[in-house]
């Protein structure tokens, strides 16, 4: 029997109890209903009979008054109604013996004597007669009364009887039932909790041919197919990892994967041989306790906690390693690792990858590249000067008259040849600082004094286009720890540059104020309202020979302004960006740490 069954035939037979326990109680309400039902109209009814012929009896009482007809009426009328409502045995015969004294009584009405011994002796008769009536239906109302109680009695134990073993049967299913539903279950559970725990041994014994039994032996079968499966993708998943290990563990780049917990997971040899650490004082440590202890690791560490939106938009750090007698660089790359989450149903940070990149080919080709560029630059420094020298003698007319058409000629080389010299400078301002042999000049600066000196030099470039400039400094702002020089030669760029793109009779605004980082800075802010850069551009821009299109024709530049500028903010320890939206303008920012 299945189990639907067991619990459909328990529902049927509760049903039935209770259907049986309320027709039984039905029928012994209407069993005790009717024998009241008859002790009433039987014998109460007979009683009230009775009382009423006495009360008439007691009116025909007096013989000396007139005979009250109505009463006497009345008195023939119960005695016909208590005729017809003979019940009890010896009641027919007080009855006959009424009508037969009240017949002599009218007799006696009759005749001439009115003797009043004879009519008290006929009333007398007649009482006697119709107390007997009233006692006959007076005894059996209490006979009848007394079986009415046994009966109810008797009735009540049977409901009783029967409602205790609908109760006890009741409670043998509710024990029985429930736990036949649920024992399966519970061994189900419990082998479902031993696959979780990849204990697929655990099957469940098939004890019954119902909806469970069914159950367990698909289940049985489903444990043998995870088992099976287990056993033959184990092979393929070391496999695999093997293969993956083998592909990690042979890359010439380190590698470092740190999970959400900041904890080690994995390193390959070359890591390992750059940290100088062997593997098991570096696996599965915090990497925080790791970076007390190695400084090289401290630094990757750094980067890491960089954030995220920062390191989109620096340029990849550079360290330099010794490494077998000689130097070496590496580039530092940190790749976030995240992973949907099927049950969750949402994507979540599971940890991060280091690596370190051998680029010292690159940069001996950089720098040899650095090299020929600042030859050149020197080379052609000198040259340019002496033409440019010439050409001023030629425009004074010290050498000769010039004429007007000559003196055009002559401003157009000019032009070009001030610009080949701008070039020159950027280029060995570029070698400097790649080579590190740019000097700096460190000294508590005022805000206020790098700004009114590139107002007053920007000064008369703003007047071609009708610009204004508008500057707003707190005067709450501290000094800074920056070269005045270097500083303010950035400051001129970026007005520069907003000059160039601002529309014609438009405002430069400059704006200064402290950031909320911790330690903070002081921010400068040069914002315009010219056409503004693409996204796709904003971080291309500060690329070295590199030009975002330009719709007014624009081609004087070289494409190394903005690169020298933030190499010049980042050696001050400084952050230089930009924040733009096409046809709002832009705002080109800086920060510069504060003098202690």
């Amino acid at each position: 029997m299945n189990l639907k069954t067991k619990i459909t035939l328990a529902f049927l037979t509760m049903l039935l109890l209770l259907l049986g326990v309320s027709a039984f109680t039905l029928y012994s309400l209407n069993r005790l209903d009717r024998s009241a039902r008859n002790v009433l109209q039987d014998n109460l009814y007979s009683v009230e009979l009775g009382q009423h012929m006495l009360r008439a009896l007691d009116q025909l009482q007096v013989q000396e008054a007139p005979l009250d007809t109505q009463a006497k009426q009345q008195f023939e009328q119960l005695l016909a109604r208590e005729a017809g409502n003979v019940t009890e045995p010896g009641e027919q015969e007080v009855v006959d013996s009424l009508f037969s004294e009240l017949a002599s009584t009218e007799r006696y009405l009759a005749s001439d004597t009115t003797a009043p011994q004879i009519w008290r002796a006929h009333m007398g008769q007649l009482r006697q007669l119709t107390y007997r009536m009233v006692n006959v239906n007076t005894q059996a109302l209490t006979r009848k009364n007394e079986a009415a109680n046994r009966l109810a009695t008797q009735q009540s134990g049977y409901v009783l009887a029967l409602l205790t073993f609908a109760v006890l049967t009741c409670l043998l299913f509710v024990l029985s039932v429930p736990e036949a539903a649920v024992s399966g279950l519970r061994k189900l559970s419990a082998s479902i909790e031993n696959a979780t725990h990849q204990d697929y041994s655990n099957s469940i014994p098939v004890e019954t041919h119902d909806e469970f039994g069914t159950v367990a032996r698909a289940f049985n079968r489903l444990l043998v197919q995870l088992q099976d499966y287990r056993t033959s993708t184990l092979a393929q998943i070391l496999t695999e990892r093997n293969r993956m290990a083998s592909m990690v563990n042979n890359l010439d780049e380190g590698l470092l994967l740190v999970d959400e917990t900041r904890r080690i997971i994995l390193a390959n040899p070359a890591a390992l041989n750059l940290l100088t650490l062997p593997a098991e004082q570096l696996l599965h440590r915090s990497a925080d306790d790791v970076a007390q202890e190695n400084d090289l690791f401290r630094e990757l560490l750094r980067h890491l906690d960089t954030p995220a939106a920062r390191r989109s938009t620096e340029a990849a750090p550079v360290l330099t390693l010794a490494q077998n007698g000689e130097e070496a660089y590496y580039r530092v790359a940190v790749n976030d690792v995240v992973s949907f989450n099927q049950a969750l149903e949402k994507t979540e940070f599971v940890g991060s990858i280091l690596t370190l990149h051998n680029v010292s080919e690159y940069k001996k080709l950089d720098q040899a590249k650095s090299n020929f560029l600042a030859t050149v630059s020197h080379e052609l420094k000198t040259p340019l000067s002496s033409i440019n020298f010439s050409l001023k003698l030629l425009q004074n007319g010290k050498v000769g008259v010039v004429n007007e058409e000559q003196q055009k000629i002559l401003a157009t080389i000019k032009q070009e040849n001030q610009r080949l010299l701008k070039l020159v400078g950027e280029l060995i301002d570029v070698s400097r600082l790649e080579s590190g042999n740019i000097q700096l000049n460190f000294q508590p600066t005022r805000i206020h004094d790098i700004v009114q000196f590139a107002a007053a030099t920007i000064h008369l470039q703003l007047q071609p286009k009708q610009l204004t400039l508008d500057v707003q400094l707190p005067d709450y702002l501290p000094t800074v720890r920056a070269d005045v020089e270097k500083t303010t030669w950035v400051l001129l760029n970026l007005l520069a540059n907003g000059i160039r793109y601002s529309p014609e009779q438009g405002a430069l605004h400059i704006r200064a104020a402290l950031t909320p980082d911790a330690p903070p800075q002081v921010q400068i802010s040069v914002h315009d309202h010219g056409p503004g850069i693409a996204p796709q551009y904003q971080e291309k821009i500060f690329q070295r020979f590199v030009q975002i299109p330009d719709k007014s024709g624009y081609k004087g530049g070289s494409g190394l302004g903005l690169s020298i500028a933030r190499e010049f903010i980042t050696s001050q320890g400084g952050q230089l960006w930009v924040e733009s939206e096409l046809g709002t303008g832009s705002t080109f920012s800086f920060s510069l740490p504060l003098s202690t």
